[in-house]
Parts: structure tokens; C-alpha cells; sequence
């Protein structure tokens, strides 16, 4: 990324540039399936920069991951808003829009969990469990307006078919992962938030 002469450095511009250049190559090659060189030259910046901005290899993958965790809650939260209050509809709106992921031909499943299981190391472990933490939230909340009696219960269970499913999604093709989840997790919530008999 060089700068026009006569241009200024703007150190923020430079790291979201670096930033968001960066982020489509880890997830395609994986965190350690490229190096520092390689990455530099796809992504058109010298090893001073990277350095400068991240400090090393690893605070940009940090970084990625932040920022990655950060979008993709915030695209689920908004899908969640946009149908509307009804739980049934917002949790069919999460497994719609993973469908809507994982028919992307770029797919490679979680990035916060392919990390985890590449990269076995404590930050990268730490982002990963506050992305599930977002996540956790998010479908608890669809369970606690929807009256289940025990709504963190029923989030984890939620939790467990949004990853599985994106988890088989990247490694077992199939027309309707996300369909077959939805239809498990929409079971769950009716049997969760149905009336005791009286």
C-alpha cells in the first residue's frame, strides 16, 4: 500500500487497510498455511507495516479475529432485529442468514473455530471463547423472550446446532445444513417455551 507522494500516513487507515486485506487470505490458507513473507506480498505491504501496526504475525490474527467476531455477531444481531419480536421468526432469521454464509463459494466454516484448532495458543483460545460468548448471548436472549424455563440451557443447545452446523456445512456439503438445523432448533424452542399441561 504506498503512499502517494504528498499524501499523509494515516496510521488507523493503514491498519483497517492491512486489516481487511488481510483477513480473506488467513481464512482461505489458514492462519499457519501461509508465512509473514507470503502474506505480505498478497496483501501489498512490506514487513515493516505489518510489524508497526500488529507487532508480529500473531497480534494480526488477533486483530482479524476481533474484528471478525465483531461483524459477523453484529450481522447476526441484525438479522435477528430485522424479523421482527417474535422468537420463532428470529431464530429462523440466524439460520437463514448461515445458509445465506455458507452458500458463499469463499465458505470455510468458523474462522474463530478453525483458529482455535490451528493455532493452539491462550489469546487466540480467549477471542475464540468470547465469539461463542457472543453468540451464547444472542440465542439466549431468543430463548428467554420466548419463555423457555431455563433459557441458558436452551441457548447452549442453540449454540451447539449453529456451530455444528457450520462445522458440516464446511466439511460435508449439503443443500440444506442450515435448513435441517433450523428445523432442530426451531423443535427445541417449541418444546422449550410450550405451556405445561394443566
Amino acid at each position: 500500500m504506498p503512499v502517494a507522494k504528498g499524501s499523509t500516513i494515516d496510521p488507523a487507515r493503514t491498519r483497517a487497510a492491512v486489516l481487511e486485506a488481510a483477513t480473506p487470505v488467513l481464512y482461505e490458507r489458514g492462519l499457519d498455511g501461509i508465512g509473514v513473507a507470503e502474506l505480505c506480498a498478497r496483501i501489498g505491504v512490506s514487513k515493516e507495516t505489518l510489524y508497526r501496526h500488529f507487532g508480529t504475525k500473531d497480534g494480526l490474527v488477533q486483530a482479524i479475529l476481533e474484528a471478525r467476531s465483531e461483524r459477523l455477531t453484529g450481522w447476526l444481531t441484525e438479522a435477528v432485529a430485522a424479523a421482527g419480536d417474535a422468537p420463532h421468526d428470529q431464530l429462523a432469521a440466524v439460520f437463514d442468514a448461515l445458509q445465506r454464509w455458507y452458500e458463499r463459494p469463499a465458505f470455510r466454516g468458523c474462522a474463530m473455530v478453525n483458529a482455535s484448532a490451528q493455532h493452539h495458543d491462550d489469546a487466540v483460545r480467549a477471542i475464540t471463547a468470547r465469539h461463542l460468548d457472543r453468540y451464547l448471548d444472542l440465542l439466549t436472549g431468543i430463548a428467554a423472550r420466548a419463555g423457555a424455563a431455563d433459557p441458558g440451557a436452551l441457548g447452549r443447545q442453540l449454540l451447539m446446532l449453529v456451530e455444528g452446523a457450520t462445522i458440516v456445512a464446511a466439511h460435508h456439503r449439503t443443500a440444506d445444513t442450515a435448513g435441517q438445523a433450523r428445523h432442530a432448533a426451531l423443535t427445541l424452542l417449541s418444546a422449550a417455551s410450550a405451556p405445561d399441561p394443566p
